[in-house]
């Protein structure tokens, strides 16, 4: 009796253990989900679904208690797992290492546990943009046109832009690699410049505006030698082009070849300018007495210029519509000079502006001496 007592004793407190299990596997599962739930804050009513990389990194950055949550008696336990998301993330890998506390170097097979995202590109002022979006109402000589005009008002990243779908829509464009180079090298990205403007260069390799383009990059990088090459290709190719001459005159300074440096001076603007140019950069170059010299030289000649000019000036307004003239009228009309305006009107209808420009515009045409008159 007593052993049958005691034997149901026994087992009477077999009960309770196994209650007592029982209610501990239950509170450790309570504090597996209240884990859980701290470490991924409820987003459900913004609608947003985490990536399991996103969830994990979340958990690795943001605090699981925040510093003003009470311990509400739970011991010191309960914070440290609340703590230690690395312990849960090396068991999510497979690790049932006893140092789990400290961080591993994640497997190839970890890796591939990761969700992808997509990336997305970001251009900052000094990047290389991505091609524009492609309008499909716009040929590539249309986007060439919106760049130059944009290129003229310094507006770099949208001419980038323009010329750039101007270039892929027509790969054969030369004039769009080499104002693509131009918008380049105004913003210091020589790379890219050079290698718009060598694209441009094989698709027309006797283009005199390329190779002054060219040029040109090559004189503000310092390289004044190969800038004088390509401007004085340029020159021959045009020969009364003042814009390839003034940098051919520009390149020679900074070679010290300031007599042939005159001479295209000279023929970009006459002798005048030709001589004002030269006397400033003898000055920049230090060699004042040179320059005062042609400072005077300059003076004499304007003064003589100035006493056998029979031209006349003619101020001309007009009216700018999409870059073309619409309208044009003589601002002062004066007695005796009918065919000098006439003159100043046919010249004036004839000149062209960027497709954006529109507006009112005045300019002075000069008109020589007719012959016989």
């Amino acid at each position: 009796m007593l052993k049958s007592i005691f034997r149901n004793g026994r087992k009477a407190t077999k009960t309770p253990a196994k209650s007592r299990n029982a209610k501990r596997a239950l509170v450790i599962l309570a504090v597996v989900v209240v884990t859980i739930l701290a470490l991924e804050p409820l987003r459900i009513v913004q609608g947003i679904v985490r990536s399991k990389a996103e969830t994990l990194m979340v958990s690795m950055s943001e605090p699981a208690v925040s510093d003003n949550s009470a311990n509400h008696g739970k011991g010191d336990s309960f914070l440290k797992v609340l703590k230690a998301p690395f312990k849960a993330i090396s068991k999510l890998f497979g690790r049932g290492r006893k140092d789990d506390n400290k961080l591993h170097r994640l497997s190839e097979k970890d890796v591939e546990k990761f969700e992808t995202t997509r990336v997305v590109q970001i251009n900052d002022a000094t990047s290389a943009p991505a091609n524009a979006s492609v309008s499909s109402n716009m040929s590539a000589a249309e986007h060439l046109e919106r760049g130059r005009t944009l290129l003229d008002t310094d507006n770099l990243n949208d001419a980038i832009s323009e010329l750039s779908v101007a270039a892929s829509l027509d790969p054969k464009l030369a004039e769009a690699h080499s104002l693509l180079g131009v918008a380049y090298g105004r913003k210091g990205l020589s790379e890219l410049a050079h290698k718009s403007i060598e694209a441009a260069l094989k698709l027309d390799k006797k283009n005199p505006q390329i190779l002054n383009n060219l040029g040109y990059l090559l004189l503000s990088e310092g390289d004044y030698k190969g800038a004088a090459d390509r401007l004085k290709k340029a020159a021959k190719l045009a020969p009364n082009d003042p814009r390839i001459l003034n940098n051919l005159a520009l390149a020679q300074t900074q070679l010290g070849k300031f007599d042939e440096a005159y001479q295209n001076f000279a023929r970009a603007g006459g002798e005048v300018k030709g001589r004002l140019n030269i006397a400033n950069q003898l000055e920049l170059a230090g060699r004042s007495g040179e320059a005062m010299k042609q400072y005077e030289a300059a003076r004499l000649r304007a003064e003589a210029e100035q006493k056998n000019d029979l031209s006349q000036s003619i101020e001309v307004v007009m009216e700018i519509r999409n870059g073309l003239v619409t309208f044009a009228s003589i601002a002062h009309p004066r007695p005796g000079l009918g065919a000098y305006e006439a003159s100043a009107l046919r010249i004036a209808r004839q000149r062209r502006y960027p497709v954006g420009k529109n507006g009112p515009e005045s300019v002075i045409v000069k008109i020589s001496p007719f012959p016989n008159s």
